[in-house]
């Protein structure tokens, strides 16, 4: 028990009442969605309404949850307004002929049974300038209008897409994930990354090779290229198509040279998208304000073309930008109620080998997941539950920033109701139960650091003098300061 605010006594919830939330939600979204057809907004709504009543029935006063609330959700607000950029850079880009221009060369060049290969490493090398949101908003769009025109099955093109990107997401500098979680556990942004690289690469290729196989198997399938022909076609009707829309893709690359952040950057993409519009497509400046609030809106006569052309827009995000909010809200609420502390942390005391702890980690990870609805959760969580333990075992704190990347960053687009799921969902038109079974990275990625930790390789200990204390004691006050608890 503590004092909260001097007024209040809070309790540490007993694991059925722990329960109570993340069953309610459970049903309620299974419900809503699978009986009703309903958006998950309302039920997870009202799940976050009870997550509320049992932690005000565990002392926590209105004040101090409201508190927890604003800070949690103040964390993505950067992430928000990327997402709100990222509407009006679709809508713009698509309007310009950029991205048609791209899916009309991509459908002369690229072969079909080499293509989920090639959307998987084109997506890993534009993820590597920011993040996996700027990527699959960007290329990611394009490769889904390729692969549509190709013939080659959506959910495969996305999933194929989602690996990539969080590639990314994982080892950019840029990635707001990434620096987050070596903020977590206290160790430099380039040696996080380095360290993440041992099973990173490994599991990148595993997967190059699984979409390699794939298309082998698919070739001749289902590989309509008279459908390519005639998407090709109905775009160069539609727009002004020339090489010379294909250079504002070189801006992306600047944006990684130059290390500029995802906000300018983004935005700048949006006044080239404009510009392009404007000069070239010769669209007038009221309609390409409308086609970045409202999106692109295309009337071609042909379904296949519609449905690449008609996306992007700000108030195309904000059903995304909604449900985020009420996810984090939902999340917020479980963390300061011990919620998720309650339910895993027996696991500790089961735990005797690297290996096993490593296991733990990854198990609360994907459970934070699960009912965090964030990917920060699967890093925040687990960083805060972990650290001193895996420091106890004489192991090192950046095994850890591996571990919660591994398990909770790339896991979490694999979650239809996490803020990364939603956001992919809205961007590439693909459920992430679809894709799910293609997105070979996202989950090669846990068993990967699982095998690593029961085989012994690339474990990351800690040296003598810093096991004496001292800098445990810092890194400590840097997880703090990371996202100050209660």
């Amino acid at each position: 028990m503590k004092q909260e605010n001097n007024v209040n006594v809070v309790k540490t919830p007993s694991k059925w009442l722990a329960l109570i939330p993340i069953v309610f939600m459970a049903c309620a979204l299974a419900i809503g969605i699978g009986v009703y057809g309903a958006d998950p907004h309302v039920p997870l709504l009202i799940s976050t309404v009870v997550a509320v009543i049992v932690a005000l029935k565990l002392g926590h006063n209105w004040h101090s949850i409201e508190e927890h609330l604003v800070k949690t959700i103040s964390v993505s607000i950067k992430a928000l307004l990327i997402l709100v950029i990222i509407g009006a850079f679709i809508g713009a880009w698509m309007a310009s002929g950029i991205v048609p221009s791209m899916v009309y060369y991509g459908l002369g060049v690229v072969s079909p049974t080499y293509f989920l290969v090639t959307a998987c490493i084109i997506s890993v090398l534009v993820s590597i300038a920011g993040n996996a949101w700027f990527a699959a908003g960007t290329i990611g769009v394009a490769l889904m209008g390729i692969g549509h025109g190709l013939g080659v099955p959506l959910p495969m093109v996305a999933g194929a897409v989602v690996s990539g990107v969080y590639f990314g997401d994982k080892m950019s500098p840029l990635s707001d994930v990434t620096n987050f979680t070596s903020a977590v556990v206290g160790v430099d942004l380039f040696e996080h990354i380095r360290n993440l690289m041992n099973t990173t690469f490994p599991t990148l290729i595993i997967s190059l090779m699984l979409y390699a196989f794939l298309g082998f198997k698919f070739r001749g399938e289902g590989a309509d290229l008279s459908q390519a022909e005639k998407i090709q076609g109905i775009l160069s009707d539609q727009f002004v198509i020339s090489p010379f829309l294909l250079i504002p893709l070189l801006f992306i690359a600047l944006i990684f040279i130059l290390k500029i952040p995802a906000i300018p950057g983004l935005t700048v993409g949006v006044l080239i998208g404009g510009a392009c519009s404007l000069f070239v497509q010769k669209t007038s400046l009221g309609n390409m304000i409308n086609i970045m609030n409202n999106g692109y809106a295309a009337k071609t006569g042909y379904k296949v073309t519609d449905e690449l052309l008609n996306q992007g827009g700000i108030q195309d995000m904000m059903y995304t930008v909604s449900l985020i909010l009420i996810a984090l809200s939902f999340g917020a609420i479980l963390e300061k109620a011990k919620i998720l502390e309650t339910l895993l942390g027996s696991l500790l005391r089961k735990v005797k080998r690297t290996g096993s702890l490593i296991t733990a980690t990854a198990g609360t990870c994907i459970a934070s997941n699960i009912v965090g609805c964030d990917q920060f959760m699967s890093v925040i969580i687990p960083g805060r539950m972990y650290l001193n333990e895996y420091k106890k075992r004489g192991l090192h704190p950046k095994l850890l920033g591996r571990t919660l990347e591994d398990c909770g960053t790339v896991t979490a687009s694999l979650i239809p109701w996490t803020t990364c799921g939603i956001f992919m969902f809205s961007v590439l038109g693909v459920s992430p139960i679809e894709y799910a079974p293609y997105a070979f990275f996202c989950y090669i990625s846990t068993f990967v650091a699982i095998a690593f930790g029961y085989l012994n390789i690339k474990i990351n200990r800690l040296e003598v003098e810093e096991l004496a204390g001292k800098r445990s004691e810092n890194k400590g006050k840097d997880l703090e300061s990371s996202f100050p608890m209660e």
